[in-house]
């Protein structure tokens, strides 16, 4: 029997053996009469009495402080696609395990059947006074870029698309250790990135915002540039207007000729050892394509890469969200956040990107790995400092103890 299939027969056997991943479990003792007064009625009255004067103190009597909702419609789930809500369900949990498993955020799965952009951002609207923010799931695009735009407008939590932005955060992160590896600046390196999704998007407008000038996004006709002919969605749009500034034209293997740096968030195979040997001297090669990428590590490798990386766990240099949405999310908790901005995605990259010093940079090793305890301590205190001096906390705190009340919140978790 082949690896794979061992592996989905021991999921299988495992999620049925537990009724999925996740239980309820009490923080406080309920052992006698007194205990139940004060857990509920009639002590559990003088918290409601003290929130209704004031909303903002569900943070500190609810476990609303320190707990995220996974909300999903199931349009685009890893690489299965539309498969509806209920078959979601998995996903959604899986996620709440790693937030509490590397940041010690609550999390909650809420698998919403409605495929509608309106119908399900009232649905999540609604949902505001129960959680402290909203990561989007697994949401079909161009509809995922319109619902996160209007709950970003509407909401007064932090919304997050992690497709999105947490592949880009990682993935930047891993791009600037590669450019630190082979001395390359973002400022002149060509990037080349191939499928301009969600995450695809994501990617190219963060390279943006970090100071890449000269970049080229792919999609299934070719090069994006301002004028092209046909429909763009709102990201393609946006992206044709601040990349590819000379209007090249062409197919991926043609605008790869000399690239520096070549990013897939698209489909498996397409990065042939051609593609990669055209590329320029050094080249940087990053496959995410789910759950097979563009190239493996090996095939890039031998094809003439000085770095690269993919996805996958098997490999070096992995690309993994779990990387980024446990610590961001806990530095926005952690000083009550309204929102996440541009300016704490890129503190969350520098912050990734900081943990490895110079000495120990190599061509198998230029992003931390996703079990690498200072990643999320790290990530918590950048984001939480940023959305200070931004002006959007709630609260003021110290993100050196933010860091060092991270590192002990999870300590025992991995």
């Amino acid at each position: 029997m082949a690896n794979t299939d061992v592996l989905n027969e021991e999921s299988l056997a495992m999620h049925k053996k537990f009724n999925g991943k996740l239980g309820v479990v009490s923080k406080v003792p309920l052992k006698d009469g007194h205990d139940l007064s004060i857990a509920y009625t009639p002590g559990v009255a003088e918290p409601c009495r003290k929130i209704e004067k004031d909303k903002n103190l569900s943070f500190e009597y609810t476990w609303r402080g320190n707990c995220v909702a996974v909300v999903s419609d199931g349009t685009r789930v890893l690489g299965l696609g539309d498969i509806g809500p209920e078959a979601a369900m998995p996903v959604m949990e899986g996620k709440a395990v790693l937030y509490k498993t590397f940041g010690d955020v609550d999390a909650v799965p809420i698998c919403i059947d409605a495929k509608d952009a309106k119908e399900f951002v009232n649905m999540v609207q609604r949902l505001q006074p129960s959680f402290g923010g909203i990561n989007l799931e697994d949401i079909s695009s161009p509809k995922c870029y319109e619902i996160e735009a209007e709950l970003i407008k509407t909401c007064n939590i932090p919304i997050f698309h992690d497709d999105q932005h947490g592949t880009a955060i990682i993935c930047l992160a891993a791009v600037l250790g590669g450019l630190r590896y082979v001395k390359k600046d973002i400022a002149t390196a060509k990037f080349v990135v191939n499928g301009i999704g969600a995450a695809g998007s994501a990617i190219g407008k963060l390279l943006y915002k970090l100071g890449a000038k000269n970049i080229i996004m792919v999609d299934s006709k070719g090069a994006l540039y301002e004028g092209r002919p046909g429909h763009l969605d709102m990201a393609k749009a946006y992206l044709a207007t601040v990349t590819n500034k000379n209007k090249i034209q062409g197919n991926l293997a043609e605008v790869t000729k000399g690239a520096d740096v070549l990013i897939g968030c698209s489909k498996p195979g397409v990065f042939t050892a051609d593609i990669i040997k055209g590329m320029n001297k050094n080249a940087i090669v990053f496959g995410l394509a789910n759950p097979v990428p563009e190239t493996t590590y090996e095939a890039a490798m031998a094809a003439g890469a000085a770095v690269a990386g993919t996805g996958r766990s098997d490999a070096p240099n992995q690309v993994n969200n779990v990387c980024v949405f446990p610590g961001l999310f806990r530095g926005a908790l952690d000083v009550r956040a309204k929102a996440i901005t541009e300016e704490m995605k890129v503190a969350a990259v520098h912050a990734i990107v900081d943990l490895i010093d110079e000495k120990d940079l190599r061509a198998d090793y230029v992003v931390p790995g996703a079990f690498d305890k200072r990643v999320a301590p790290a990530v918590a205190a950048a984001v939480a400092k940023t959305a200070m001096e931004q002006g959007i906390a709630r609260v003021q705190r110290d993100p050196e103890e933010i860091k060092a009340a991270t590192a002990k919140r999870i300590a025992n978790h991995y």
